[in-house]
């Protein structure tokens, strides 16, 4: 029963509004990722840098509250924007480079149904459910 009033509680996105969600993912992803190749950058750094928002996950060790707090800060998409629009305007490459693999990698994880997390746990998201649990 504690389950089911979770579920209700994060009131995940379903249907067609969930399928356009994750096409928007798909679609940051590929244009991310073609930006920046387009740009030059070192695919050395975009696979190391492409998965570094996933150690937002260790923050689950404190708590669940805790960890969808610091995993939704690094699965936004305020802070890449903020960061891309900031090295625009100072035209720093570095920074740009950083900006677009971040927004990749938020990209493919929307694409692939891991949304924002909800403080019910990790497996609630603003996409549904995911792992073993998922309905």
């Amino acid at each position: 029963m504690g389950e089911m009033n979770a579920i209700n509680a994060t009131g995940a996105a379903t249907g067609g509004v969930k399928i356009l969600l994750r096409l928007e993912g798909l679609t940051l992803f590929a244009g991310m990722t073609l930006l920046y190749a387009i740009w030059g950058g070192s695919w050395w750094i975009y696979a190391i840098l492409f998965l570094l928002p996933d150690l937002s996950f260790a923050a689950y060790l404190a708590d669940a509250k805790t960890g969808a707090t610091v995993y939704n800060a690094a699965h936004s998409y305020m802070a890449p924007v903020a960061l891309m629009t900031t090295s625009f305007a100072l035209a720093s490459p570095l920074w740009l480079s950083i900006a677009m693999i971040w927004m990749a990698h938020i990209g493919i994880d929307r694409a692939l149904g891991y949304g924002l997390k909800y403080g019910a746990g990790f497996t609630f998201t603003h996409l549904g459910r995911i792992g073993r649990t998922a309905t």
